[in-house]
């Protein structure tokens, strides 16, 4: 078996390569994720995915090491990973009735040092949501912790009313872009 790890500490990212049928090793990377005055949601994205690669690669040069980033943006705003209520409920707001982006950045270091990063991008449209909706969805929780305030696999997907790209990158991985770049360097 290949030695692939996983630079996240995300349950989501883990099973969404448990459903294509890779296991990985979980090694969570802790690297600053301040975003540069100008930068952009996708090189954000693309920059976070290499550290956190990067980060990891540097302990286990041995391994498949692949790593991912989430972030949600409204035109060139980078939404938070929403800490507490109130920024759940300013995503919420800022997202209603609108279309956003949402940006996955991936990269893959092998064992023999290539570095391969790509960028998926996915359109979301939400609709206009009601006081009631906002509420309901603050008292579940379920949108702390989650970019832009929302996690379309949990009660979110009620907002959603059209998605173009891909699902699995919304959830946390695009799926398709990660197994084939595994698949491509010989990971799988």
């Amino acid at each position: 078996m290949t030695n692939i790890i996983l630079a996240s500490a995300s349950p989501r990212r883990r099973a969404l390569l448990e459903q294509i049928g890779i296991a990985a090793e979980i090694r969570p990377a802790d690297i600053d994720e301040t975003p540069r005055k100008g930068e952009t949601p996708a090189l954000y994205a693309r920059r976070m995915a290499v550290s956190k690669a990067e980060k990891i690669a540097a302990d286990r040069p041995d391994a498949f090491v692949l790593a991912a980033d989430t972030v949600v943006a409204c035109g060139a705003r980078i939404l938070p990973k929403a800490e507490d209520a109130d920024q759940v409920r300013e995503c919420l707001n800022l997202l209603s009735g609108r279309r956003h982006t949402v940006y996955g950045g991936i990269c893959l270091i092998t064992p023999d040092g290539r570095k391969i990063a790509r960028v998926a991008r996915t359109s979301v449209v939400f609709a206009r949501l009601h006081e009631s909706e906002k509420r309901a969805y603050l008292d579940g929780g379920e949108g702390m912790g989650k970019a832009g305030g929302y996690a379309i696999q949990g009660k979110a997907a009620l907002f959603v009313r059209q998605i173009i790209g891909s699902y699995t990158n919304v959830v946390g991985l695009d799926v398709y872009e990660a197994g084939r770049m595994l698949k491509g360097n010989g990971a799988v």
